[in-house]
């Protein structure tokens, strides 16, 4: 590694033990004696944004890391701070123990990978590019049938916050592939979780957990819109909405453990009364003149569940409705 990284690095510890912040997972490594010992060659194929922030924590890391990428012009940052730079994915592939593909998607990744099967022999494929878990499945079976251990992953966090402790991957696959390169994955973000032996299961977490954040994120949106048709700065807002969202996060492991038991307790509001306070919403956004589609998809959904019978039931049972689509 060189000095002026491992100077970075201790500094960057020394700055989150004086101000409480978290340090790098680079910087906790290296005061911790952990980056000498890593030696794991790794290959990063694809360096968009994603990739190129990999490579980066890698290599901030410690990880002899070798990079390709399809259109030229990229990856000379990273041969400044220490990668090398491979003319073709043959030399990539031949050059890393860990294969981290990110690329656009899974007919990218075979378009790259199908050429140079053979060179994958004895290595770990980790695609974590994103797609569906019917793609990933798809590619853990053509892995498979080329004797290639493999793991599928998802990346669930903005480029600034790879490599840190507080960043979530998923992987899903060959479980024994993981445990060996654990700390290669935990290199990339301190939260890496392993979710089970069906490679399909990291899309799976990934699709579930952004239906819920870009829901989430238009409700928000639309929710300023509607304070700002009668004059509410959404800053004024904002306060009351974290506050709010708070109460949301009680619900989470409410609400999972009421769909997982199958039961849906109305005893702090039911359903019928909940599809009427959306209609109220409703009404006043249409009369502003704002797009209310998703908010009518919301109460369609509801109002489903109620005509199933769930009307006494709480909002967990609209999962009865999302079911059952008219």
């Amino acid at each position: 590694m060189p000095n002026d990284a491992k100077n970075a690095d201790t500094a960057n510890t020394a700055q989150a033990a004086r101000t409480g912040a978290p340090a790098t997972a680079a910087a906790t490594a290296h005061a911790t004696g952990g980056v000498t010992s890593r030696t794991t060659p790794v290959t990063v194929i694809g360096l968009g944004a994603m990739g190129r922030a990999l490579a980066g924590a890698l290599l901030d890391a410690g990880y002899p890391t070798t990079v390709w990428n399809r259109t030229a012009g990229r990856g000379e940052d990273l041969v400044a701070r220490g990668a090398t730079l491979a003319a073709s994915p043959a030399e990539a592939v031949r050059a890393g123990e860990v294969v981290l593909v990110c690329v656009v998607d899974y007919a990218a990744s075979q378009a790259i990978l199908e050429p140079v099967v053979a060179d994958l022999a004895g290595r770990v494929l980790v695609n974590v590019t994103s797609d569906s878990p019917e793609r990933a499945r798809e590619a853990a079976k053509w892995a498979q049938e080329h004797g290639i251990r493999y793991l599928d992953g998802a990346v669930m966090i903005p480029t600034v916050m790879v490599g840190t402790p507080e960043a979530l991957l998923f992987y899903a696959g060959d479980k024994s592939a993981y445990e060996e390169h654990e700390r290669v994955f935990t290199s990339l973000g301190g939260r890496s979780a392993y979710v089970g032996a069906d490679h399909g299961l990291a899309a799976v977490y990934d699709l579930s957990m952004l239906d819920f954040f870009w829901t989430s994120v238009s409700g928000l949106v639309h929710g300023y819109a509607l304070a700002a048709k009668d004059g509410v700065a959404a800053a004024s807002l904002a306060p009351f909405l974290k506050a709010h969202i708070s109460l949301l996060s009680l619900m989470v492991d409410e609400t999972a453990k009421d769909l997982d038991a199958g039961e849906y307790p109305g005893d702090e509001g039911n359903l019928a009364m909940e599809v009427e306070g959306i209609e109220h919403i409703l009404h006043a956004a249409e009369l502003r003149g704002l797009d209310v589609s998703v908010l009518r998809a919301v109460r369609d959904v509801a109002r489903r569940a109620v005509d199933l019978g769930h009307g006494a039931d709480g909002w967990s049972a609209t999962v009865v409705g999302a079911r059952n689509p008219a």
